[in-house]
């Protein structure tokens, strides 16, 4: 029987997060999320069918828990200039990176969807989705670059917080801000 309770399903859903950025797909077991969401054993199998939904249901709770703030989305839409551009992308790289065990957990769903159309399905769904909402606001912003611009920015943003994330030696705060910068620049070409 599969429970309801929302709250419970959320704390499960966040625990199994925690589990794949510490312990990678295979150690994603419901034994694992009881335990790190503390709660009685059988707790995460009388919320998931198998092991296939929770990791589509973990892929659903990472793009939840990544919504940017109210006042971020309001800076987002309308017109913008390069430097509104920077100080937004900025902000993506810092939230992204600020839910560490997020982006881990979301490295490992990747490589599980290699092998699990479902959960491959949803996820190109979802990356593809936030590509098109981030260029349909990009073509409002009255910016140069069209399309190509957002896909690079998306592709460079996404391996910097990698390695931020990863090899944390690599680039440090200031320095990943000024690559933000050069990255929106280099992209961005200079209205004229």
């Amino acid at each position: 029987m599969v429970r309801t309770n929302p709250e419970r399903r959320k704390v499960l859903l966040d625990a199994s997060i925690e589990v794949l950025a510490r312990d990678g797909a295979r150690g994603l077991t419901f034994r694992a999320v009881d335990k790190e969401a503390r709660v009685p054993v059988g707790t995460a199998s009388n919320y998931f069918a198998n092991r296939d939904e929770l990791l589509v249901q973990v892929g659903h709770r990472y793009y939840e828990r990544l919504v940017p703030a109210e006042d971020v989305m309001a800076r987002s839409q309308g017109p913008q200039t390069r430097e509104s551009m920077t100080e937004l992308m900025t902000e993506v790289v810092d939230r992204v990176s600020r839910f560490r065990t997020g982006y881990l957990a979301i490295l490992e769903l990747r490589l599980e969807a290699t092998r699990r159309p479902e959960l491959q399905e949803l996820l190109t769904e979802r990356v593809r989705a936030d590509l098109d909402f981030n260029i349909d606001n990009y073509r409002e912003s009255g910016l140069p670059g069209g399309e190509d611009a957002v896909v690079l920015l998306y592709l460079t943003l996404n391996w910097l917080i990698l390695d931020r994330l990863t090899l944390p030696g690599i680039f440090d705060d200031e320095r990943a801000a000024a690559l933000v910068r050069t990255a929106v620049e280099r992209v961005i070409p200079a209205e004229s």
